[in-house]
């Protein structure tokens, strides 16, 4: 009898979905030394291969590890650490959690994140008087869920010395009745950020540590991290040598002067859990705090067309040198009139079809002349199924019907290039690879509302939301020879549900449990079931 193939892992009776070029069903997987050896049916592999871990699936499912190909995951790491204000149902209710928080947190700065006005009875920015009278000698500032407002108390405002009447490029500082109100829009918010301390390396680790455990849990095995500088890109690159942090990350450099030096000089950065080779850019705010830059005014505020967070040659300039030095470029785009600029500009560089996969980070509201751009230059919108599910509540407020017909028109964009990539743009929206599948097929939001869901024509079958949370995210992180779908010789980054999510009825879709998760073969976590 022939002896068997001793191996590291060998996981089988499984409905395994390879999310190969034909989306195949395999039974089994067999890892060696991180990478996937083999994948077939339970009988034949077990007759070859014996590994030192055998996992019995009992008939649950296997898909690739999740890739979130939008997210914030130092932001996310971080606001573990802050009072977490999203759900809020009123400022009263935020102003409760945050002396919770200061109770906590005795001295220094008291931060949090996550408020969003359009969930509360008074749809307003509230003002600061209550953070005043509560924290006279404390800083405070909190930042709204999408992170293109906040909220600052009177000594943060001091600090950062602010006074009524200042302009700042690209962002707003609120006044009413020749008084500052505390609220910060866009660029407004960096006047104050910058005052507070930079977290310690003990806090940093800390906060990446945590927000891996939450994103393994969670069966993520790849984050794109959007907008870091290069110091931590290079931190994180630290503690995966030293195996501490083992999730994949894609670190997007900010747009700032250093890290443009930084990686012209010394190149990109790549290794099997690190890859740093593209630049994230702010064209415009967001739509929920009237930040996003829009062709024609607002629906609920006349004359007011949002902001455009730097002048246009900014862009330009910034595209041009990112072309000239191949690198990928992704621009944060949210209102039409963005859109349109950044197309036009991307369009002017790339000079008709080609692989460089520069990317409009959101593409959420178009103007439907413009779609062309993205299939005419093989232009990758990047979308978060869940931001429709979030706005659509009140997203006619402030689009009208006809701008909202083109706008989370994710199956429209799809078919431009005949691919797009997923992700949740987390800590904004939650970081559930199930509620993007959720929202991405049945466009609705989690209570199920509306009941025959949002704009169906534009929802992605669940092939395609698959494929756009692992092979299709890879791809637009230039990944896909090495991971996104469980073939041979891919790293053996994998999950195990309990849940057909190709099969099952819509309402089990959000219950699904991840069983375990594995990144190169090693299982980073285990459901206490």
């Amino acid at each position: 009898m022939k002896s068997k193939q001793k191996i590291d892992l060998l996981l089988h009776n499984a409905t395994v979905y390879t999310v190969d070029e034909s989306f195949s069903k395999a039974e089994a997987v067999a890892v060696d030394k991180g990478k996937i050896i083999a994948i077939g049916n339970s009988k034949e592999l077990l007759e070859v291969y014996d590994g030192s871990e055998q996992v019995d699936a009992k008939n649950k499912f296997i898909f690739p590890g999740f890739i979130d190909a939008h997210a914030h995951f130092f932001g996310y790491g971080l606001g573990l650490q802050q009072a977490d204000l999203v759900g809020t149902k009123s400022w009263e209710d935020v102003v409760e959690k945050l002396k919770i928080q200061a109770g906590k947190i005795k001295k220094g700065w008291i931060t949090g994140r996550g408020w969003n006005q359009n969930d509360w009875a008074i749809q307003e920015f509230p003002g600061n008087e209550k953070l005043n009278e509560l924290f006279p000698t404390r800083p405070v500032i909190l930042t709204r869920v999408d992170g293109h407002a906040a909220i600052a108390n009177e000594t943060a405002m001091q600090l950062a010395a602010l006074k009524a009447g200042d302009k700042t490029e690209g962002g707003e500082v609120e006044v009413k009745n020749g008084k500052l109100t505390g609220v910060l829009i866009d660029n407004a918010m960096d006047l104050v950020y910058a005052k507070i301390p930079r977290p310690s390396e003990t806090q940093l680790k800390k906060a990446l540590m945590d927000a891996e455990k939450n994103c393994f849990a969670a069966g993520l095995t790849t984050i794109v991290d959007c907008g870091q500088d290069y110091e931590s890109a290079l931190f994180v690159d630290s503690l995966q040598k030293k195996k501490e942090l083992k999730i994949r990350l894609f670190i997007m450099m900010s747009d700032k002067q250093k890290n443009y030096d930084f990686l012209f000089k010394n190149g990109k950065i790549k290794t099997e859990r690190l890859n740093v080779c593209s630049f994230k850019l702010f064209s415009d705010g967001a739509l929920g705090s009237r930040g996003a830059y829009l062709l024609q005014p607002y629906s609920d505020k006349p004359g007011w067309k949002g902001l455009l967070l730097k002048p246009e040659e900014h862009f330009d300039a910034r595209a041009k040198q990112i072309a000239e030095k191949g690198f990928q470029m992704c621009t944060h785009a949210i209102g039409d009139a963005a859109n349109r600029m950044m197309l036009k500009i991307y369009a002017e560089y790339l000079k008709g079809k080609n692989d460089r996969r520069w990317r409009i980070e959101h593409a959420q509201i178009l103007n439907k002349d413009d779609f062309h751009y993205f299939g005419d230059y093989n232009i990758v919108p990047s979308i978060q199924p869940t931001h429709a599910t979030s706005d659509m509540h009140w997203a006619v407020d402030r689009l009208g019907k006809e701008r909202l017909h083109y706008s989370y028109a994710y199956n429209d964009l799809k078919n431009q290039n005949g691919w797009i990539p997923l992700g949740t743009d987390f800590p904004v929206e939650d970081i559930s690879p199930f509620k993007t599948f959720y929202a991405s097929v049945f466009r609705k939001d989690t209570k199920g509302w509306p009941a025959k869901g949002f704009q169906m024509e534009n929802a992605l079958s669940r092939e395609d939301t698959i494929r756009g949370m692992t092979i299709w995210a890879a791809k637009a992180n230039f990944e896909e020879q090495e991971k996104g779908s469980l073939e041979k010789g891919k790293f053996a980054d994998l999950v195990l549900l309990d849940t057909d999510l190709m099969n099952v009825d819509e309402k089990a879709i959000l219950k699904t449990k991840v069983l375990m998760t594995f990144v190169n073969g090693e299982k980073v976590f285990e459901a206490n079931l």
